[in-house]
């Protein structure tokens, strides 16, 4: 498949993903779930990539392949549940497979929290407070235990089949092309859609090529949502060299 048959294939199983909240809460939150479990899916297959990758170059030394995934860009911990005495129940490693095979657990809500939070901490230059808002064991948003644990479930097992290893989608920019997916399905209002101002992907792109970046630029947006402009722009440098700046107060 090409590019855009992947860029396809995602949209539609993001899509049926969707499913499993509606009526449940409301479309402009939908994102905030599914984009969460994509990117936790997105982190693992990079993660299970990597590791596949140092294990046959370090077979013999595994201290060299611990190390080596040590300083990868984002970590993966290892999360220790531990009952009220302290003896541990279970450890398991912070992945998407982690959470599949666990998608039947009564707690499953509080351990996809357990295992954000420990992804978070573990990368705090990156993804510092990313995380805090979103609560996958709330009532309110949810419902009740065993429709929420359904609904959870359902939504493991919707992504579970998507492929996104480097090696299969390469430079294409997953999170930030189903956030705009996401948000463009549920317009609202014209020119607000889903809670966020959006700017349409056709004019992100003609605004990257009109304001012509070179190489050795400096690019900023002062108000930079989910940072696909910038990353439209960036693509248009023709190098590696430019640096990136965004702000954005909504996190």
């Amino acid at each position: 498949m090409n590019d855009e048959q992947k860029r396809l294939a995602i949209f539609n199983k993001v899509w049926q993903a969707c499913d499993t909240f509606r009526g449940v809460i409301d479309p402009a939150q939908y994102k905030d779930y599914i984009l969460t479990m994509l990117f936790v899916k997105y982190l693992s297959d990079i993660h299970k990539s990597r590791r596949a990758e140092l294990e046959e170059k370090y077979q013999s030394d595994p201290v060299r392949m611990r190390r080596a995934l040590d300083r990868a860009r984002f970590i993966i911990p290892t999360i220790e549940i531990k009952d009220s005495s302290g003896k541990v129940e279970d450890t398991f490693q912070a992945t998407y497979d982690s959470l599949y095979e666990r998608r039947n657990r009564s707690n499953i809500g509080e351990l996809i929290n357990i295992l954000l939070e420990h992804i978070e901490d573990a990368n705090k230059s990156k993804l510092h407070n990313v995380f805090r808002n979103i609560d996958f064991n709330s009532e309110a948003n949810l419902g009740q235990t065993r429709q929420r644990n359904t609904r959870l479930k359902h939504l493991l097992e919707d992504l579970v089949e998507l492929d996104l290893r480097l090696e299969n989608v390469g430079h294409m920019d997953i999170i930030g092309d189903v956030y705009e997916y996401l948000i463009a399905r549920f317009a609202a209002t014209a020119g607000k859609k889903a809670g966020e101002f959006y700017t349409p992907a056709e004019v992100s792109e003609t605004l990257a090529r009109l304001v012509a970046p070179q190489p050795g630029d400096r690019i900023c947006d002062p108000a930079c949502g989910s940072g696909s402009l910038l990353i439209r722009t960036a693509q248009k440098v023709g190098s590696d060299d430019f640096s990136l700046y965004g702000q954005e107060m909504n996190g």
